[in-house]
């Protein structure tokens, strides 16, 4: 088997790279997913607050203290979703550029093979009426 062509490993670069890119979109998912299970312990916690039920104003320090650390939490997941979302962007853009100098290279191979091709054609085409002069 001989050396493998350029863009045939720049595909396989590709694949890598959209394989890290759909990697880091799955984390950015679950960070989002995270997020939303935040803020909908927020939701719970600001209605448990504002309730008039005596059961409610027992815990009220506590729902207090629960509201602060999903808040923290909720501020650090936006900070974590963030960095994931430029990870996503920085794997996509890797992704087209190697895609792009696949193609170019792709093309190049191609343009070769025809360059390649037409001067046999021009080679065989001299060559044979040189070769029965030749043999007259």
């Amino acid at each position: 088997m001989g050396p493998a062509k350029k863009s045939q490993k720049l595909k396989r670069l590709v694949a890598v790279q959209r394989h890290m890119e759909k990697m880091a979109e799955l984390d950015l998912a679950d960070t989002s997913r995270q997020r939303q299970e935040i803020s909908a312990g927020l939701d719970r916690v600001i209605e448990a607050l504002g309730s008039m039920d005596p059961v409610h104003r027992l815990f009220s320090q506590s729902y207090a203290e629960r509201f602060s650390r999903l808040s923290n939490d909720d501020r650090r997941m936006a900070d974590v979703q963030r960095v994931q979302e430029n990870v996503v962007l920085r794997q996509r853009t890797k992704a087209e550029r190697l895609e792009e100098k696949m193609l170019e290279a792709r093309d190049h191979e191609d343009r070769e093979a025809e360059d390649n091709a037409l001067q046999d054609l021009i080679d065989l085409t001299f060559a044979t009426p040189a070769s029965s002069k030749v043999q007259e």
